[in-house]
């Protein structure tokens, strides 16, 4: 049998590119968590560049908070101690037709040793003001809305 982060990256891999072609609409979520240093936590993939929000597709009979909690954990070992807030939705049509994204923020957390999977290979808190150069541009400008207290855009 696979296990479930085997089956995660193979469908991530193989079967979801062809699922976002002949799919309806979806949603997910990306989550920041900011720490008490005014840092915030990226991950990277490693089946795609750069570093990115936290966060993944919303399952079937779970809320986009359950799944913003739910991802920040399994993807960065982040616990939440308080429910994400939702700070807006932005349609990601660009890049995949019928895609919608909730953006949560999370400040109250434990955090629990990290340990790189299959899907996720680092997991890292950095200064708002200085983020890594191969910062994704989607991200960066969640990023500044959020620190800015500016309206989250419409799209991606």
């Amino acid at each position: 049998m696979i296990k479930s982060s085997a089956r995660k990256v193979f469908f991530r891999l193989v079967l979801q590119p062809f699922h976002r072609q002949t799919r309806g609409l979806t949603l997910g979520t990306r989550t920041a968590v900011f720490d008490g240093e005014d840092r915030v936590l990226l991950v990277k993939h490693t089946y795609a560049p750069g570093w990115l929000l936290p966060g993944g597709g919303v399952e079937r009979g779970e809320t986009i908070y359950q799944s913003a909690v739910r991802e920040i954990q399994e993807e960065a070992a982040i616990i939440a101690e308080e429910a994400p807030e939702l700070k807006g939705f932005c349609m990601n049509d660009a890049q995949f037709p019928g895609d919608h994204i909730a953006i949560l923020v999370v400040r109250k957390f434990r955090q629990l040793p990290f340990q790189p999977s299959l899907e996720i290979s680092q997991a890292q808190f950095f200064p708002t003001s200085s983020l890594p150069t191969d910062t994704t541009g989607g991200t960066r400008r969640r990023l500044q809305e959020l620190t800015s207290n500016s309206p989250v855009a419409a799209t991606w």
